[in-house]
């Protein structure tokens, strides 16, 4: 019998849990032997030492579960004894009150979020703007090139039937007056005769005034003017000829000299560019 109450010691803790009831209609959850107060050998309204409470307390009234005899006695009610956590500190004022609408809180909250993300769509927007805008000007040209960019040229510093040369952008700029003669020979030629068609009403602005890139259209030589077999302007290093428009008529180049943009502001004065 010793030996027995001795293997059952170990025991002891595991079937603690087996030596609660429930009071009410529910059942045991395990099968024990239910005994009444006054069936006890003791007297019931003596006081009497549990192994659940170890403070000398009789249990509540109502029925004890016995399942070893190592095994505690008392009773237990369900679910009276847990605590709700109390999380009334993080909750908004607003929605503390269970008998209060939160249809006003949503509102509000909802107006919030609408004006978050649309103070945030502006940022994100405004920012990708100075972005690109910032990235788009570092490719642009400097102040230095912006003022070469355009060039002016006095014209009545250059005689009747003579070219003279500017530097503009880096490329030489051909700006020829040509004499009444220069201009009916040009205005006669066939289209037809032409490599590259172009008439020469479509290359000046005014007939007086021949303004082309001194570049040839070959490989990039520049030509010499007043020179070649048609008058005009000649390459010495393929041998492209040119007429007083700026026109190839014989050579390897396959096409004019380039015209750049230009305007005449007043009678004396051309501004390139």
């Amino acid at each position: 019998m010793m030996s027995l109450a001795a293997r059952s010691g170990a025991f002891s803790p595991y079937m603690q849990a087996t030596a609660y009831a429930v009071a009410g209609p529910l059942k045991p959850l395990v099968p024990g032997v239910i005994v009444k107060a006054e069936k006890l050998l003791m007297d019931p309204k003596k006081p009497y030492l549990c192994r659940e409470t170890l403070s000398g307390q009789s249990p509540k009234t109502g029925p004890a579960v016995t399942v070893s005899i190592n095994g505690c006695a008392g009773v237990r009610f369900a679910h009276t004894d847990i605590r709700v956590p109390d999380f009334s500190d993080y909750r908004r004022s607003e929605v503390i009150d269970p008998h209060k609408s939160s249809q006003e809180s949503s509102e509000s909250r909802r107006a919030f979020s609408y004006l978050f993300t649309g103070v945030t769509a502006v940022v994100g927007v405004y920012a990708a703007k100075t972005v690109v805008t910032q990235f788009v000007s570092s490719m642009s040209a400097s102040a230095d090139v912006l003022a070469l960019s355009k060039i002016e040229i006095k014209l009545g510093d250059i005689p009747e039937g003579k070219n003279m040369t500017f530097k503009w952008r880096g490329k030489p700029l051909f700006v020829r007056h040509r004499t009444e003669k220069e201009i009916e020979a040009e205005a006669a030629v066939s289209l037809s005769e032409l490599r590259d068609p172009q008439h020469d009403r479509d290359r000046v602005l005014n007939p007086k005034w021949v303004i082309v890139l001194g570049v040839c259209t070959h490989l990039g030589c520049v030509p010499i003017a007043n020179a070649g077999d048609y008058g005009g302007y000649y390459c010495p290093c393929h041998g492209s000829h040119y007429d007083a428009s700026g026109r190839i008529r014989r050579g390897p180049a396959p096409l004019n000299l380039e015209v750049p943009h230009y305007e005449f502001p007043d009678d004396g004065t051309v501004i390139v560019g």
